[in-house]
């Protein structure tokens, strides 16, 4: 196996990972928080964010390694790749920087941000309720954008994997 296999194989596991993370958060943990009182729901997401926001290093190596791996991919693929397989290795890589990167850079990390600038407890129920209505549906439709593209991307680079 040479460095362009290696790396594209680690590639599609990391971007496989951030595909299951996206995944979970709109399946199981917006979901789940969801029935929370609203200051319940900001509180629950200030803390879970808090742990990527103090950059967890086992998320940070899976979220930014999906990046520099499949980077590093197209950069090695182009050399080695032709037609069909050169088109999944280019589409998979547009698909994730901006569909999944992209979005998240512009839109849920902001959201996050000015959700952790509140405090819950301080604030009455109506500023806590339009808290809530300006960050939430926001973040789950566009999460949910994110985990389409993602897990697009994993099955282009699965397919990708199987062609070679």
């Amino acid at each position: 196996m040479g460095i362009f296999q290696a790396t594209l194989m680690l590639a599609t596991l990391l971007c496989s990972l951030v595909a299951g993370f996206l995944f979970a958060f709109s399946a199981v943990v917006m979901p789940g928080i969801s029935s929370l009182k609203d200051r319940a729901f900001i509180r629950a997401f200030q803390k879970m964010d808090r742990v990527i926001q103090n950059n967890q290093p086992i998320f940070m190596l899976v979220w930014i390694g999906s990046v520099v791996a499949l980077i590093s991919s197209v950069v090695l693929g182009m050399g080695r790749l032709e037609g069909i397989e050169r088109l999944l290795l280019i589409v998979a890589a547009l698909a994730y920087l901006l569909g999944v990167q992209l979005p998240t850079v512009t839109v849920n990390v902001p959201l996050n941000n000015k959700l952790q600038t509140l405090d819950a407890d301080a604030l009455d129920e109506t500023v806590q309720k339009k808290a809530r209505e300006d960050f939430e549906p926001r973040w789950n439709r566009w999460n949910a954008i994110r985990t389409s593209f993602s897990s697009l991307v994993s099955a282009l680079l699965i397919i990708l994997l199987f062609k070679l």
